[in-house]
């Protein structure tokens, strides 16, 4: 019985000998990843790609890169043109070159992001934020966001990193600096609102005017043709048809009455 055990004993030791050695004879490198081999400390040249691979057991490990698009939050602070401060949250997506990801292990190592990306992310942001006042870095998000993907690239590509895209999440100013901004743009308000109601009052007068202007020339244009078409027979005509038969009266001596023919008569 006792041989029997040790029997079964070293059968069972052998067999888990077995599994653990071919376990580490291969590896499998995960979708969007590459595999970095490191063979007794020594980075290899060349990446694994997606699927299983066979290794050397024992002698050789397998770092796992990620080579799809990833997330980073970066909270920071810089200075702007008119030395304002801004505290800024930024979301950077980025990736990184599946044919670099073993130079990038061999020279940075696998915290890459916080040795790299992160400075490289402040660095460019205090540069691109100086070209702008405070109150334009509000209005000009895109070309602050533009401006941040341009240099970083710049910085980064060459080593295999690429920024994607950026995102503001947030700007934040002192309590001082926004509350001047509310002042400001209340001012302006009053302002327009003011401008307004003055272009308004200068519009209705222009408009009065132009009516009494048309009016007065409507009524001047007939005027003169009323005149243009009394002529002298037109004017005895209607003359005739209002007069009464009655020949006007006069008072004094020698007084000279015209009739209708226009003959002078004397009484």
């Amino acid at each position: 019985m006792k041989k029997n055990v040790k029997k079964l004993a070293l059968a069972l030791i052998v067999v888990l000998f077995a599994l653990v050695f071919v376990t580490n004879c291969f590896t499998i490198v995960d979708a969007g990843h590459t595999g970095v081999v490191v063979t007794l400390g020594k980075v290899n040249e060349g990446v694994l790609q997606e699927g299983m691979h066979f290794k050397v057991p024992f002698v050789q490990k397998v770092v796992k890169i990620d080579n799809r698009i990833v997330k980073l939050e970066v909270d920071t602070e810089a200075f702007s043109k008119d030395l304002q401060t801004v505290a800024t949250t930024l979301a950077i997506n980025y990736r990184v070159d599946t044919s670099k990801s073993y130079s990038i292990y061999k020279n940075i190592g696998a915290n890459y992001e916080e040795v790299l990306v992160a400075p490289a992310v402040n660095e460019v942001l205090k540069a691109i934020t100086a070209q702008y006042t405070a109150e334009e870095s509000v209005t000009n998000r895109t070309l602050v966001s533009d401006g941040l993907i341009k240099g970083l690239n710049e910085k980064l590509n060459n080593i295999g990193l690429y920024i994607t895209d950026v995102n503001i999440i947030n700007f934040d100013f002192s309590e001082a600096f926004i509350t001047a901004i509310e002042e400001k743009q209340v001012a302006q308000q009053k302002l327009l609102k003011a401008e307004t109601e003055k272009q308004t009052a200068i519009t209705n007068a222009e408009a009065e005017a132009e009516t009494t202007r048309i009016k007065a020339q409507a009524e001047a244009d007939a005027n003169n043709k009323i005149k243009a078409s009394l002529s002298e027979e037109v004017i005895r005509s209607k003359f005739y048809e209002k007069w009464d038969g009655k020949l006007p009266q006069a008072m004094g001596s020698e007084s000279i009455i015209t009739n209708i023919d226009g003959a002078a008569k004397t009484e």
